[in-house]
Formats: structure tokens, C-alpha cells, sequence
């Protein structure tokens, strides 16, 4: 099984950009993060891939919008991220 590419939009001081990270970093997972702090043409393309985001994080595996960090921590909860992250 390949390795998902994991993506996050996060802007600079937010906890929940640091949570959802923490959680993927205890997992050893690694990802491209996107710092859309400043606005710029990530935002846009952030908005173009998911349109009704309106928060950071914005967490994509393999091309799929996940949530942000509350939806990352709800599909641990239930057990699924393991899986979504081939773990």
C-alpha cells in the first residue's frame, strides 16, 4: 500500500492548525503544510479545492478534504484515520 499525500492549510497562531498537526506528527505522518496567513494564491487555491471552507486547518488526504482539526480528531475517534492514512 502507497503512503497517502497529506496536505494541511494552516495560518500562523492558530491552535487548531497546531492540534491537527500534532496528531499527524504522532502518528508519524508526514505533510505538506500550506501557510495561508497572508492570503495569496494558496488561499485561493485552498478555496478551490474545498469552497465552503471557511477555517483553518483544512486537512486533505491523497486530493480529499478531510475537515479541519476537529474532523481530523473525530476520525480518530472513530477509528478510521489509521486506515484513511495507511497506517
Amino acid at each position: 500500500m502507497s503512503t497517502p499525500k497529506v496536505e494541511i492549510y494552516t495560518k500562523m497562531f492558530c491552535g487548531y492548525c497546531t492540534r491537527a498537526k500534532h496528531l499527524l506528527d504522532s502518528k508519524g505522518v508526514e505533510y505538506e503544510e500550506y501557510d495561508i496567513t497572508m492570503g495569496g494564491p494558496r488561499r485561493a487555491e485552498m478555496m478551490e479545492r474545498k469552497p465552503d471552507a471557511m477555517t483553518v486547518p483544512q486537512v486533505f488526504i491523497d486530493g480529499v478534504g478531510v475537515g479541519g482539526s476537529d474532523d481530523l480528531a473525530a476520525l480518530e475517534r472513530a477509528g478510521k484515520l489509521d486506515a484513511m492514512l495507511g497506517l
